[in-house]
């Protein structure tokens, strides 16, 4: 049997090598909801208009219920030569009802159709990612209470800088993670887009309602230009970014929490169920989920990547090569929700090494910049006490003494102005109190941040 999309012009059929090489089913079955709920929303707006009768639009209705189920309980027979999910849905309609069911193409292309489709499953898509990262917000402020005593250092250039409240660390990812959300959110406003009913590339001189199919599909608007709707993926690329940025920072994150989990740092006990053995090293616990969030980032930078080379240069308006849209970004989706279903449970599951943290605390000199900041508001000009602490911490690391434990008498040696009182500055926890800024590492400015974000992250927030 031949593909349906092959009209009477042709005297010969498909070769099989061709069937096999263009065929998409493999890949684009999972849009077999959103291709029935845009046929039902376009029957609909047919009987409307007055191309079926009302008693058509609803066989054709039922027909697609019944497919629909069929499809969910895995019964639904998947033939290569019908090429894509949007012929076996046709096809399986016209073996039911016939000519009824071969009205149902009336005004729309498949062009327009899989755009349809596609804009429809990218808006689920960002809705299910949304959800995903609130999720991994609630799981990192969840432990923003429990760990407010905990002092970690921060670092820049992998070396220590300024001590921070924990929950300052936690919250630092939930910044990030609701930019991620905000560029989703945005995103979503330009997939919300209705392209049905632009047809192949012109449009239709069949007197449809393309308000009527975007209000029952839920979209805010119609596209505007045929020409450019049925070849645009911008939508497509734009979320892949989005979710490839997504994976970057879990990244980030994976690899901190890597570092941080070996015995030479030793801040953080991994949830085991989340880790996995060696098979010849019995006393391993590796951290393979946190290498494999770290490691899947690939694939979505690869993904991003091949979807910009796929339009770059395309004419106007549809192309075949367009077909090879959905596997990028459909890998990049399944890759990064799955990291986003696990990335919750280990934030909530990980224990911060308390004591370990502790007791090196006040290595690195963390307290170096509050005693900068402290000559400079004594009226010393910024470069001079910069370098005078620079001097101080040189000659505590050649005694390997924090720069409490200097003596009056070695401070005075660097200058005579200084006295007993940068003693009350000094230390980890004297440092922690000097910050004063709106976004520091304040304790009570961390509180604030985290009781906002509880707000933000409740149900009525």
């Amino acid at each position: 049997m031949s593909s349906p999309s092959r009209s009477g012009v042709f005297d010969q059929a498909a070769d099989d090598r061709v069937e096999q090489f263009t065929e998409s089913i493999s890949f684009d079955h999972r849009l077999y909801r959103h291709d029935i709920t845009g046929s039902i929303a376009h029957a609909q707006m047919l009987a409307q208009v007055g191309v079926l009768t009302a008693a058509e639009s609803l066989q054709i209705e039922e027909a697609l219920r019944a497919i629909e189920v069929e499809f969910d309980e895995g019964r639904f027979p998947f033939r290569r030569e019908l090429e894509d999910v949007h012929m076996h849905i046709e096809s399986a309609l016209i073996e039911r009802l016939g000519d009824v069911g071969r009205k149902l193409h009336t005004g729309r292309s498949r062009n327009d159709q899989v755009s349809t489709d596609l804009r429809l499953w990218t808006r689920d898509a960002i809705d299910e990612i949304v959800l995903l990262l609130r999720g991994v917000q609630a799981a990192f402020v969840g432990r923003c209470d429990a760990d407010m005593d905990v002092v970690l250092p921060a670092y820049t250039h992998m070396q220590r800088a300024q001590p921070v409240p924990a929950p300052h660390y936690w919250l630092a990812y939930c910044e990030k993670l609701e930019r991620d959300i905000s560029r989703l959110l945005d995103c979503r406003r330009r997939v919300n887009v209705c392209s049905l009913g632009v047809a192949a590339v012109a449009g239709t001189s069949i007197a449809i309602d393309r308000e009527d199919v975007a209000k029952r599909l839920g979209f805010e608007g119609v596209a505007a230009n045929s020409i450019d709707v049925s070849s645009d993926r911008d939508f497509a690329i734009e979320f892949t970014f989005a979710l490839t940025l997504i994976a970057e920072h879990l990244s980030t994150w994976a690899e901190e929490w890597i570092l941080w989990s070996t015995v030479e740092f030793g801040f953080i006990r991994l949830p085991q169920q989340f880790c996995t053995g060696s098979s010849i090293m019995p006393q391993k616990i590796n951290p393979d989920v946190l290498e494999l969030i770290r490691g899947k980032t690939a694939r979505a930078v690869g993904g991003l990547q091949t979807l910009l080379v796929l339009v770059k240069g395309l004419p106007l308006a549809y192309n075949r090569d367009l077909q090879e849209d959905k596997p990028p970004l459909f890998d990049v989706f399944d890759s990064v929700r799955a990291c986003l279903q696990l990335a919750a449970p280990m934030v909530a599951g990980a224990e911060l090494q308390r004591a370990r943290i502790g007791e090196g605390l006040e290595r690195g000199y963390l307290d170096a910049t509050t005693l900068m900041e402290f000559l400079i508001k004594e009226g010393i000009p910024q470069r001079t006490a910069h370098h005078l602490v620079g001097a101080l911490v040189g000659k505590a690391m050649s005694r390997n003494v924090p720069l409490a434990e200097l003596t009056l008498e070695e401070l005075q040696e660097v200058d005579q102005r200084l006295d007993a009182r940068i003693y009350a500055i000094l230390g980890v926890e004297n440092a922690l109190a000097a910050f004063t800024s709106y976004g520091s590492a304040a304790p009570q400015e961390v509180r604030n941040q985290v009781l906002a974000w509880k707000k933000r992250l409740s149900p009525r927030g």
